[in-house]
């Protein structure tokens, strides 16, 4: 039998003692991301009432709140089990949710899908590609009937051959979808059954106008309404939030940790933050890889605000780029930009069963910019094995990217890669170091040293702690995850596409990196086709692979320059 799918469909007043800081906070950061990562839960969004008149002090009531949200679901006979219905006792219901929930009167309905009519200008608000300030305008019509067998048919017939395709005349109409009570819904909470009505607008729009009441006004209508319904409420709502499966809402009220694994841990701007809050989540991929990620923004920046991604280098974690994450959001021309750092496959002991290249790596920064909701980046930066990464992203993906920067990388695998990375896992097996806690294999001090050798141009007093934080991240790395990780290094050669480059890009290479500066020179003439001139080369003098990390203070201002014209203020 195929699943039923249906809806999730929540309405909530919250009470004057939840401050809307942490009602929005953990309504947005825990509570919807948390379902979305469900793989039967395809979408959820977040609606605020638009019909509340002065008298309800355009706050809502228990009896008119202002809050709705509904999710989508691809079979309603999952929310009957486990995976989902642990989400709602604890420990996998959080002390905060328990004590939000408490402060707001929550009216919850499950409703089976019954048919939809959609327009041809629809586009799904859940498509990661729709921009977030589309806006949305939902009319909710929910009733009862009154007894009689031919009611029901009665109300299908009216929808099928006449209202919706009146509605449908209506400027801005985009969907509409009905549902009924669903089957699965507790025999205590279903007291009688009941249909709602979703009709969806964009936020320009004829409701109102005279389409619109011709469509509610004919005699048909008038008879449904009189005779075949028991009970009628509508409602209007404006589109609020769209959830994603990775919490973003950078407006963090208070400290917390999920107590749920992989945990999530929102992290307030404070002082002793530098003003910067922080979200630690993260993703699953398709094929059920969790990639972790750290978003940072200034509070004030927007939910929309211009994102920019950083992919690290081979061994590395994100806090290669924790010195340039800082100084770029302190600056006021940045203050509304959100900077997205993860830790590539590779990083960890479980880098999936697939073959780990250059493609499945685009897709992982694909899959982070679906899950953050972001249509297009506003810059991806990557350095070695993250430099040839956003590279190739932006060569597949370009519409996703609006500008790269890749650094102290090549265009094409050098012929004795390959060579050259097994004597490096050789070495780091020869060690046979393991985790203290875990157990698990990690790189080991041998190939950590070499590393940081081969990678630092010049080891001066004020770069050791660096350099020891670098070493450090080498010799915790997983021995089998730098074993998978290691293959995208092997093999691929991107210099045919780059020829074709569109994206607006940077290249940036340490002048002590070896043969890379000559090598990354080559990279700006051919791309972008004959004439080239998409693309430039900056040179950080007295740095070796790793320029973010050596040479912060001049990486800065190149990065802030490309990014802004703003460059010499960052270095000061």
């Amino acid at each position: 039998m195929a699943p039923t799918s249906g809806l999730l469909y929540v309405t909530m007043h919250p009470h004057p003692t939840l401050s809307a800081h942490d009602f929005h906070d953990w309504y947005n950061n825990e509570h919807g991301p948390t379902r979305l990562r469900l793989p039967y839960i395809t979408s959820g969004f977040r609606y605020y009432a638009t019909d509340l008149s002065p008298s309800e002090h355009c706050a809502g009531t228990d009896s008119k709140p202002e809050w709705l949200a509904w999710y989508d679901i691809t079979d309603m006979n999952e929310l009957t089990k486990d995976s989902y219905m642990r989400l709602r006792v604890p420990p996998a219901k959080s002390e905060r949710e328990t004590y939000t929930m408490s402060r707001i009167t929550v009216n919850r309905k499950l409703f089976d899908f019954v048919a939809e009519w959609k327009s041809p200008s629809y586009h799904p608000l859940e498509d990661p590609t729709t921009p977030a300030d589309k806006g949305n305008v939902l009319v909710s019509v929910t009733f009862t009937l009154k007894s009689g067998v031919d009611k029901v048919s009665e109300l299908d017939k009216w929808y099928e051959e006449e209202h919706v395709r009146l509605l449908s005349a209506v400027p801005g109409w985009l969907r509409t979808r009905r549902y009924t009570t669903s089957t699965i819904t507790p025999a205590a909470e279903r007291k009688e059954t009941e249909y709602v009505a979703l009709h969806e607008y964009s936020p320009t729009n004829g409701l109102g106008g005279p389409e619109f009441r011709t469509a509610i006004s004919t005699p048909w209508a008038q008879k449904i309404h009189s005779e075949i319904e028991a009970s009628r409420v509508r409602r209007t709502y404006s589109l609020a939030y769209t959830f994603g499966p990775a919490p973003r809402h950078m407006s963090i009220s208070r400290p917390w940790t999920s107590p749920l694994s992989p945990q999530t841990t929102l992290i307030p701007a404070t002082p002793s933050t530098s003003g910067i809050a922080r979200i630690q989540s993260h993703i699953t991929t398709r094929d059920g890889i969790h990639i972790s990620y750290t978003l940072l923004s200034s509070p004030s920046a927007p939910p929309s605000g211009p994102l920019i991604l950083c992919s690290n280098s081979i061994l590395t974690t994100h806090h290669i780029w924790t010195s340039f994450t800082t100084a770029l959001l302190s600056n006021p021309h940045f203050a509304n930009h959100r900077i997205l750092r993860y830790n590539s496959r590779g990083r960890s002991s479980t880098p999936g069963t697939q073959p780990v290249n250059l493609a499945l790596l685009s897709h992982d920064i694909v899959a982070l910019l679906d899950a953050l909701r972001v249509p297009q980046a506003e810059c991806l930066i990557g350095v070695s094995l993250g430099g040839a990464t956003v590279l190739n992203t932006a060569l597949k993906h370009s519409g996703r990217v609006k500008r790269f920067v890749a650094c102290d990388t090549n265009a094409s695998a050098p012929a004795t890669n390959k060579d050259v990375w097994e004597e490096r896992l050789a070495l780091a097996k020869s060690e046979a170091a393991t985790d203290a806690v875990t157990g698990e294999g990690i790189v080991g001090s041998k190939l950590a040293e070499e590393t940081v050798q081969r990678w630092f141009a010049n080891v001066r007093s004020d770069q050791t702690s660096a350099m020891e934080g670098v070493k450090e991240m080498v010799r915790t790395n997983s021995l089998e995850g730098f074993k998978r990780g290691v293959e995208a290094l092997w093999e691929y050669d991107l210099r045919e596409e780059m020829k074709r480059g569109e994206v607006e890009g940077l290249f940036v290479v340490g002048g002590c990196d070896g043969k890379l500066p000559e090598g990354m020179r080559g990279m700006v003439e051919i791309y972008g086709g004959e004439g080239g001139g998409k693309a430039r080369l900056e040179v950080v003098k007295d740095a070796g692979h790793l320029p973010m990390v050596e040479r912060p203070g001049e990486f800065v201002r190149v990065i802030g320059e490309f990014l802004g014209g703003v460059g010499d203020g960052l270095a000061r």
